[in-house]
């Protein structure tokens, strides 16, 4: 006889998981690619998100990948890979890559550090300040510094936030479930955050995108 788990038990039995995981989890050093056939993935990510993995504003946001957590980057080029995260296109640039190049391309972006490039609207700059350090307890969201750090630079499988595109970061919560979590019988941390996705009003995902797309 199966027993139905509440999603919110779940996703909280994960978010404790996460955390101990991320916080014993040592540091591990990229796997050595030939230099050459690194450069030349690099390279082609740069078409996409920017000469200094800034992101890039066009016709849809190209996501900012510099100074990405590492362990968040390789999470969800696999996610990609196996279908746990609905993308066709990273789908065919994700899949071809071996496990040590994940690794490689990961700390390259991670060392580089641009100035946002910003451009998001004002007026909700501390509204979504406040909602991101002490969360919405009305509505039972905690603060996203809970799992991002109080700077917004991540931890872990826990992503940066800070300096994202914002109009990348409304379209990812606002079609959270659409993307995330495409595997139910391999569930990842894209569940921790489902909830609290569903759970944010229009006004308050912009806010919160506002404010995170300008620190650095």
């Amino acid at each position: 006889m199966k027993v139905a788990i509440p999603r919110a038990l779940l996703a909280g039995s994960l978010l404790i998981a996460f955390v101990v995981d991320v916080g014993r989890a040592a540091e591990k050093a990229a796997p050595t690619v030939p230099a050459r056939e690194l450069r030349a993935k690099v390279e082609y990510c740069k078409t996409c998100h920017g000469l200094s993995g800034e992101g890039y504003r066009g016709s849809f946001p190209m996501p900012r990948l510099a100074g990405q957590q590492t362990e968040y980057f390789e999470n969800q080029l696999r996610a990609f890979i196996e279908k746990r995260r609905e993308n066709r296109y990273m789908f065919n640039v994700a899949h071809v890559l071996t496990p040590e190049m994940l690794s490689a391309l990961a700390a390259q972006f991670a060392d580089l550090n641009p100035k946002p490039l910003g451009g998001a609207p004002k007026e909700g700059v501390a509204t979504g300040k406040k909602i991101y350090e002490e969360g919405v307890p009305d509505a039972s969201i905690p603060p996203c510094a809970t799992c991002h750090g109080p700077d917004a630079k991540g931890n872990g499988l826990f992503p940066r936030l800070a300096g994202q595109l914002h109009d990348y970061m409304v379209r990812k919560l606002a079609n959270w479930s659409k993307e995330r979590g495409q595997d139910p019988s391999n569930p990842d941390n894209s569940l921790i955050m489902e909830p609290i996705a569903h759970s944010l009003t229009e006004p308050q995902i912009k806010a919160v995108a506002a404010y995170l797309s300008n620190l650095e």
